[in-house]
């Protein structure tokens, strides 16, 4: 487990160091709160964008994107939901992306899935 830790904190700063160079502010990162975790809290311009970051070394097990199932969205959203309250931006634009690291790869998803 310990292993897997590591692995997904290596690419969670490769997506967050791609987020920059496209110009996003990062708000959070490993964002917790009782009902959820979410990996990245960014700020496109006037949107806050809430990002999961997947990683996978070959198609094998599905890619990246396709692991980012209907009960991690729901728990992204929710999350979502405890952070824009927490930091008062509940009127500010959302979305939510995925960020999908196979190899070298970077697959950038905005809108990954819809929040409402």
């Amino acid at each position: 487990m310990e292993n897997k830790r590591k692995i997904g904190a290596t690419y969670e700063k490769v997506a967050t160091e791609y987020l920059i160079r496209q110009g996003y502010e990062i708000l959070a990162l490993n964002y917790r709160c009782f009902l959820g975790e979410i990996d990245i809290v960014a700020r496109d311009n006037d949107t806050i964008v809430f990002c999961e970051v997947k990683y996978r070394k070959t198609k094998r097990m599905g890619t990246p994107l396709e692991a980012v199932g209907i009960r991690k969205q729901q728990v992204i959203m929710k999350s979502a939901m405890c952070f824009l309250n927490q930091y008062k931006l509940s009127k500010a634009p959302c979305r939510f992306d995925v960020i999908g690291i196979e190899g070298e790869e970077i697959a950038h998803v905005k809108n990954a899935f819809d929040g409402s």
